[in-house]
């Protein structure tokens, strides 16, 4: 099994107390605050904004509608590709939690048993930005800028070394970036049919936002035809 030294890089422990020390200088209730947010908020901020995002396709025009949508659907998958992937890297590299290495650590979140390399929830943070910007660029920068938050909460709360954060924003970026044109050659399609569809079109165009319908041209017979000649 492949290890990781027990502290990490010289300047990962560094980072790890300069970032963690922060919190033993903070007041109690900031610190409850940013631990809840670094374990649920910021994530459920980006579920948000997905949602937002999914607002504002289904009013654009039937073709971008379907991309965006397909993009859309492309960003939650691709996390949970990643996380997927992560369970195996994680037993490979076999990392304990920074706080199992320096007990002087300032934890915010308990229950934290397995290993540490590399981060699941800035590997999700960062699958779903980069998923989001794929549909949005200006959401997907928000996005983005958020999981970069949610990393540097996850080294203050004490559960994890920089370099851990490191590797899951670059695992979920990786996921998403590469699997991208696959994914949404296979997804747009998808989208374009529920669209076209009468029950389940909603999710992709909103009201006010149907398909354009043939227009039947009036019919002329051959005699019309004969006299207009």
């Amino acid at each position: 099994m492949a290890r990781l030294t027990a502290g990490g890089p010289n300047v990962d422990v560094s980072l790890l107390y300069e970032i963690n020390g922060l919190a033993q200088e903070t007041p109690g209730w900031l610190d409850r605050i940013i631990g809840f947010t670094g374990e649920y908020g910021l994530l459920l901020v980006l579920v948000l904004l997905v949602l937002w995002c999914w607002r504002g396709v289904r009013k654009l025009p039937a073709p971008a509608a379907a991309e965006g949508f397909a993009a859309l659907v492309w960003a939650p998958l691709a996390a949970g590709i990643a996380l997927l992937l992560n369970i195996p890297l994680r037993q490979f590299v076999g990392r304990p939690r920074p706080f199992r290495q320096y007990g002087e650590l300032e934890v915010l979140a308990e229950g934290k048993a397995d290993f540490s390399f590399v981060s699941d929830h800035a590997t999700l943070a960062m699958a779903l930005g980069v998923g989001l910007f794929i549909a949005h660029r200006k959401l997907g920068l928000i996005g983005i800028g958020i999981a970069l938050l949610e990393g540097f909460c996850r080294v203050f709360m004490g559960v994890h070394y920089p370099t851990d954060v490191i590797g899951g924003l670059a695992l979920g970026t990786a996921v998403v970036l590469l699997l991208a044109p696959l994914a949404m050659a296979l997804l747009t399609p998808l989208a374009r049919t529920i669209a076209a569809s009468r029950r389940a079109g909603w999710l992709v165009r909103g009201r006010g936002c149907e398909p354009a319908q043939p227009v039947d041209l009036p019919r002329t017979s051959s005699r019309e035809n004969d006299l207009a000649a």
